[in-house]
This record gives structure tokens, sequence and C-alpha cells, in this order.
């Protein structure tokens, strides 16, 4: 036998409409070659078809003789859909029918189509039903020719012979389709089968229920209207397999779907007097799914599609002839989908077996033989010549069920977490973040066999990205250790999910200062191998365990790093051992100069890297605190920026350049805002200045022993700042040291640490960049000019909380200055202080820590004095109470 049967749908179509008339053809019927059942049959006006309602055209054959009939080439009205009738449908037609159409678009007449007769009674004991044969899309058409044979020299054959014609609403000029649409065996009922559903709403699924455009959509009101008979559901109310069904249409456009769906109702209802199309759904070869018979999607309503089996099981047909050509993976999946959902609503396993009852006594494809009221072993997922004698669902189609199988059983293969970033930085085997995240996953599941993704964060949903979504951002709250994963629904309804990612929200940390101790100097080997930092490496500096410095509980350390005897212009990132380096930058210097910088860095292992990017240079670093995980440290409290020292005018100290060798001691506490007591530290933003040879500042507690670590390195001529967080002398002073020739110093005090639970604690995040006016990144793509300003949102962004901040920790370079000038950063939305933070020649690129306040509207001002130059700021950290 031929192609039969239909095979569900999914997804959404756009209506086609079809012109009535193309290339000149006729609008009316030949009365000499053929007669009209009825007057005006063919009367298929404008106006009709423009209410997008359907109309059946008929044609009766002329009877030849010696088993022979005939309809004789002709103009016809248009339509999209044909087949042939007689009266009695127990009477067959032995031999052959055959039929070819013109195409409406191009007047090109088609090859012979040859009609399979469909089995009496398809969709039960039908009044006025006549005997039929398969209906076939045939795009849209405007001519038809049909030939019948019995196979005999004088055979007879069956009264009546007619050629039906639908047209869904409008055929017209956009339909580009041209093919073939088989509804072939479709229904068996040995009894009535109950009009009330066994359960409202049907039973949930296993599996999640796919898109489907309903009967509303694609047919309106107007289906309904002409089919009233109630739903029939299965009298057991349970649905055991599903049988995969195809049409015989070979070239439609998807935008032509609708009209094809419309068709195959209009044929079975109007010219084979079924009750309802014979199909539960239907699928198009973009994937597109409709519901099929009327009674619920959710619904086990019984059809008109697998002879003697439809009172067990439920169908789904693939639009499309499958006969020389594969079905596309995109109907496959849809296919799986449908399968899967109906399936899993009765606990059926799609991969497994189910038992039917025959309902009728026949043989398959496969010349299986089947009595009535017998008990059969079926795949859950079988073709329609699985149950019938038929080439359903053709001879390509049928070797691709085992993929609907693997696909309405599978899982999400292969989901597993690859990273994590948005704020995220790598710490061991798991990362830490401030709270925001953005999760990064892979998996080698197609997306179109994907419901659903889930982000988890300690087993809670708190996202749901969509199933092409490889990424997913949130925020992980309170303060500890949480886990993220990943879930994933496949469209059979298995979840799978990730392997848990470790994910850390660190603390607040407070303060514990130390006398200014050398860690590193790789001119000496301290620390580290003693040989400078080549292009593009890295050096390891172990901080926690020695020079006063806990093994554990340690959660960052302050570090003043030098980068000295540079070969060419570069840059040097600090940051934890065990993490990934970001594009932030600590230090950035040029040839022949030797740059310091504060440095907060996070402790993860212990540990803490440098890397130089380009040429060579030495580094040092000199430890001068560091930052515990629990509350036996400093807390910090914002003061300023205020100026305490200028040797200049003779602030805090004499009025005279410091000396080689000289030494001036500073009273911190007492004045300015700071406490007499209870300071540990203070933290200063110092500018060397003037200097008339080559030499360093060490800035150490008052009373103490100097020690030799530096806190600024200088040439002659130079200005160079550097922040400072120094412990305060038992006399409440901070000494600074001048090692050769004499230079002017200034100092501005920007807060302090003390013993009590007053200030804020330190949160560790980054270094993050937040600024650069070279790329536009915070603010303005352009250069700070002479008395200018730029406002940087710095609360709420880059995993600095909207509230509660009192000060953030910045890393600020000036880069391509075009005069000598100093930048000052304060506040948002206060007055500019006189005290500046960094001090800089023209071509010089200078960096420094800064720890500023931050506005009542969230925001940092960075204010630039002369010439234009570029900034950058990256985010180390922050403070909040």
């Amino acid at each position: 036998m031929r192609r039969t049967a239909l095979g569900t749908a999914v997804g959404v179509l756009a209506v086609l409409g079809f012109q009535a008339v193309a290339n000149g053809a006729g609008t009316g019927i030949d009365k000499n070659d053929a007669k009209a059942d009825t007057p005006g049959v063919y009367s298929s006006s404008a106006a009709h078809r423009a209410k997008g309602r359907s109309q059946v055209h008929k044609l009766a054959l002329t009877d030849k003789g010696k088993g022979e009939a005939t309809l004789t080439r002709r103009a016809t009205e248009p339509f999209g859909l044909l087949g042939v009738t007689w009266t009695n449908p127990e009477e067959k037609v032995k031999g052959t029918i055959e039929a070819r159409t013109r195409s409406a678009e191009t007047g090109k007449w088609s090859d012979w189509i040859e009609l399979e007769p469909h089995p009496a009674g398809m969709d039960g004991d039908r009044p006025g039903a006549p005997g039929s044969t398969e209906p076939v899309w045939v795009g849209a058409s405007d001519g038809a020719e049909v030939r019948v044979s019995d196979g005999a020299a004088a055979g007879v054959l069956p009264a009546g012979l007619k050629l039906n014609m639908v047209d869904p609403g409008g055929v017209g000029a956009q339909a580009k389709d041209r093919g073939e649409l088989n509804a072939e065996p479709a229904a068996f009922a040995a009894e009535d089968p109950p009009t009330t559903p066994p359960s409202v709403p049907g039973p949930a699924s296993t599996a999640p229920q796919p898109p489907v455009v309903t009967r509303a959509q694609w047919g309106g009101t107007e289906i309904e209207e002409k089919t009233p008979e109630p739903a029939q559901y299965l009298s057991g109310g349970e649905i055991k397999a599903i049988f995969v069904h195809h049409t015989t249409s070979a070239a439609y456009e998807c935008s032509a779907s609708k009209n094809v769906v419309r068709s195959i109702l209009d044929y079975h209802v109007d010219i084979e007097k079924w009750r309802d199309i014979g199909y539960n759904f239907l699928v198009d070869k973009c994937g597109t799914v409709f519901e099929g018979r009327k009674g619920g999607i959710d619904q086990p309503v019984q059809g008109a599609h697998t002879y003697g089996w439809n009172s067990q099981s439920t169908s789904v047909a693939l639009l499309g002839d499958y006969t020389d050509q594969a079905a596309s993976n995109a109907a496959l999946v849809s296919a799986s989908r449908v399968a899967a959902y109906k399936l899993g609503q009765y606990g059926v396993d799609p991969g497994g077996k189910s038992t039917l009852t025959a309902g009728a006594t026949q043989t398959n494809f496969f010349r299986e033989s089947f009595t009535k009221d017998s008990t059969y072993s079926f795949d859950a997922i079988s073709g329609h010549r699985n149950g019938f004698n038929t080439q359903c669902p053709g001879n390509m189609l049928y070797p691709q069920l085992p993929t609907i199988r693997a696909y309405a059983t599978g899982t999400v293969a292969g989901l597993k977490v690859d990273s994590l970033s948005g704020g995220a930085t790598k710490a061991g085997t798991g990362y830490e973040t401030p709270g925001p995240v953005t999760v990064n996953w892979s998996t080698s599941t197609a997306n179109s066999l994907i419901h659903t993704f889930e982000l988890l964060v300690d087993g809670q949903v708190v996202a749901s990205p969509g199933a092409g979504a490889r990424s997913a951002t949130t925020s992980v709250t309170g303060y500890g250790a949480h886990t993220v994963a990943v879930r994933a629904t496949h469209t059979s309804g298995k979840v799978t999910t990730s392997a848990s990612v470790a994910v850390t929200v660190p603390g607040p940390k407070t303060f514990k200062p130390v006398a200014p101790t050398r860690l590193m100097d790789t001119r000496s080997g301290l620390g580290v191998p003693k040989a400078k930092v080549g292009a593009g490496k890295e050096v390891v500096l172990q901080v926690t365990g020695a020079n006063g410095i806990p093994s554990t509980g340690v959660g960052a350390v302050v570090l003043n790093v030098t980068a000295t005897n540079p070969a060419e212009p570069s840059f040097v990132s600090v940051y934890p051992n065990g993490t990934a380096r970001t594009d932030a930058s600590n230090l950035n210097f040029t040839a022949g100069k030797t740059i310091p910088n504060l440095v907060t860095v996070p402790v993860i292992d212990g540990k803490v890297r440098f890397y130089n990017r380009n040429g060579s240079v030495d580094l040092l670093a000199d430890i001068t605190g560091y930052y515990v995980k629990d509350t036996s440290g400093s807390t910090h409290a914002n003061l300023g920026p205020l100026r305490m020292m200028d040797t200049r005018e003779g602030t805090g100290v004499p009025k005279a350049k410091v000396g080689a060798s000289g030494v001036v001691d500073l009273q911190v506490t007492g004045v300015n805002g700071v406490p007499a007591t209870g300071v540990t530290a203070v933290v200063l933003n110092v500018t060397a200045t003037n200097a008339t040879a080559t030499s360093f500042v060490s800035v150490y507690p008052g009373g103490t022993t100097r020690p030799s670590a530096s806190n600024l390195n200088f040439t002659t001529g130079q200005t160079i700042p550097n922040l400072v967080v120094v412990p305060v002398g038992a006399n409440g002073k901070v000494s600074f040291y001048n090692r050769a020739g004499s230079v002017d110093l200034l100092a501005d005090v920007t807060g302090y640490f003390s013993s009590g639970p007053a200030g804020a604690s330190h949160i560790n995040l980054g270094p993050l960049r937040m600024m650069d006016t070279r790329s536009g990144l915070g603010v303005a793509k352009a250069k700070v000019g002479a008395g200018g300003v730029v406002n940087l949102q710095v609360t709420g962004v880059n995993g600095v909380p909207a509230t509660g901040v009192t000060a953030v920790v910045l890393n600020v370079t000036a880069t391509g200055p075009t005069a000598t000038s100093f930048v000052s950063v304060y506040p948002g939305g206060t007055t500019r202080p006189s005290a500046s933070n960094l001090n800089f020649t023209a071509g010089l690129t200078i960096p420094n820590l800064v720890v500023v306040p931050v506005g009542a509207d969230g925001k940092v001002s960075f204010y630039n004095h002369n010439g234009s130059v570029d900034l950058l700021a990256d985010v180390t950290g922050y403070f909040i109470k």
C-alpha cells in the first residue's frame, strides 16, 4: 500500500493566503466535460474566501465503461487538497485511482499522483459516509484531471465517483508549496467511547507540555461550528502508546502548514463525514505542533488514526512525504516532545513496550497478523505500519523512530559548570565573591531537546534562563560558604543537575597593623628567586606564617610594592594565588623609573602572585598590616582627606626639607579629628616632591626603630605619592625618614583604624576595573581636562553594595598627562579638598591606592588640576558597617 496517515505537529505558523486564479487560468468549470453535484457548486466568491472560510468543490467523474472513469483535464476554482469519493463505502476500486493538478502559480501540470483508498468505518459508523481515498495536499492549484481503472477489461466501478477539492480559505499567490497530504487508515472503535474526560485537567506528566498551536489558533470558530459533536475519550481513560504517521505533502512551506492542517480537517469532515480531523497532533517540518482532534491537549482523546488500535493510543503525524526523504530534526524533536508528554501523563516509558488489545482482525505491513480482542506487544512509540498494512510513516521516517524514542527518553548530557565570573574570582577549588556572580555552564545536548535551565544557589532556584542560555547572573547573599549548581530539564522530563561549585562570600575583616617589614626583594632573592621578573612572568610570595603574620585566619594583606629598574614601560598586577588574574593593574611604570604603590590583596592559600606585563623589572614588597577574618583587629573610620603635614609650609612639622638621613616626627593622634586614644594606625597619602637626589622615604611608628622597608622611592626632581597605612607609635606620632639628598614631604590623612568596634570592617573585592577614560568605562570617553571633574558611581555596581558602604579602596592610575599636575579623589557631592592623591609630571604614568569615602549619591569624584590626563580606577575592596 502507498503512504497513509499523519503525524503530530508543534509550534506556531502564519496563515498562508492563496489567490483565486493564477497564470490566466479560467475561473469556471467546463460543463461539457463534467457534471456538478449541485448548481453553483463552484461559485467560490472572492468575498467568501476573504473571510478565510473553507469550501469544498465537487466534480463528477464520467464512467467510460469497461472499468474506467475519467475527469478530463480542465480549469477549476482554486483549491489546495483533493480526494476521490464514491457512494457506497463497502464497494472498492480494485485497480488504480490517479489525479494530477495544475499549479495556480506556474501553470504547470504535476505528475500523476496515486490515491490510496481508505478502509470503511475509519471514524466508526457514520451516516452518509462515502467510500473514499486518502486526501492529498497539492498546493495552490486551479486545474485537475482524474483517471480511474478497476484493472479488468470489463470491470464495474463503484457508482457516484467524484473528485473533491478543498479550498481551506483563500488559496492564493503566496502559496508556493506543492505536495501531498495523506490521511490514510485512521480510526476504529468497537463501541461508542465516553464523551466526558476522565479528569479535568488531565493528569500531570513527567515531561513538560510542548508549545502547541491550538484549534482556535489554526482553525478559528468555524471548525467548531462544523464539528459540533462532543469529543470522545479512551474508554479506559489511559494512553498506552503513540503511533507516528506521515502525510504525503512533499514540498510545502511552513507558512502553509496551517492551511494543510485545515484542509485535512475539511476533507475528513465535509467529504468523509467524520466527526473531526483524525489525528491527535500534527507536526510540520519546522517543528510546529498543532492540536488535532478536539477534546483537550491534556486529555486522552480518542482519534481516528490507526485502524484497530485507536481505543488505547494517541497519534502524532509529521506533515511531509518521507518515502524518499528523512524527516527534519526539528520535526523529530517535536514529535518526541509530544510523545514524552502524552505517555508521561500515564507513566509509560517512551523507550519501553506497551500491551494493546486489537480492535480488528488484520495484518500489518510486516505481515504480522492480529486477531480482534487479542493482546499484542508494541513499542510505546510505534509507526503506523506496525499496526496496519501501510507504508506509513514512510520508508525514510520509519528508521528514524529510534531517534524519536531516544529524544523522548533522553537526558541533558555533559551538564557542568565551567566557570564563575561577574564578580567571582577563583579561590582554590572554589570561588570567592562579594555577592554578584555569573555562572557559565555547558552541555552536549542540543537546545531543541532542553526544556529549561535553573540556576541553584544552596539548592534553591534563583533564576530560570531559557533553553538557549549558557550563563546566568545572580547575587549570593550571606557571608560564608555556599554552593552553586545548574539544573536542566530535558524535553523528556528527565532532570539533570550539575556538580555543585563552592562559593564563599567573605565576611567583614578587621585590620592588624604591623611595623613595616620587607618580605620580598628580587634584587637580593628575599622571599623569591634572585632575578628580575620577565615579560609575562610571575613570582609567588608566601605572606602568611612568618614576620608576625599568622598562618591562618588572614583574609588580606597590605603590601607596599615597588617596581624598580624596569627595562620597558609595563604594569604589575598583584593578586591572590589560586585565582584568575583580572585585567586590573597595581603599578604602572615607564622604563628606568622607580614606582611604589600600596596594595591590599586578598589571601586564599597564604600566597600572593606578582605578574609583570612587559620587559623585565625588580620588585620589592613590604608588609604594613593584614586583615583577619574576625573582630579581633581594628575597624576603619573615614577622615578627610585633610592635610596633616607639608614641609614646604611648616604644616605639622618645621618648615624645611628633610635632609639626607633626616627624620621628622608628625603628631597624628588628638589632631585633625583623629582620636587621642585607641588609634592603632592611620591612613596617610604621602607625597615626596622637589627631591635633590635619588632616594627613598620610610614611614614608621614614632618612637620605634626604623625598618629597612621603604614607602616611597624616587629620583631627582620627581614627584611621587603613595598611600601609607602605618601603625601609630606609643607617643601618637608617625616618623618619616629620607635616605639621601633633601626632599619636601606632604601627608594627607584619609582615615584611621581604632581598636573599638565603632568603625567599619573591610570586604575584599576584585581587583576589578571600574573606570577608564580611555575606553569610556564608568565615565565619559575623554581625558579629564584642566580643572575638570568626573564622577564615578561606585555603589551598587561591580559587587559593591548599594547601601552601607563607608569607603571604597581604589587603585587610581594617571596616564598620558600633558602637563605637571595632581589629581584629588574625594566623596561625590562634596566640596573638593586641597589635598591630592596623585602628583605627576608630563608623560609619566603614576598609580596610587586611594581609600576614599563614598558620597551620599554613591559616587566618587576625580579632579585634575592642569593639562589633561587619562584616569583609571580599579576597586580592590570596600569598608562597611
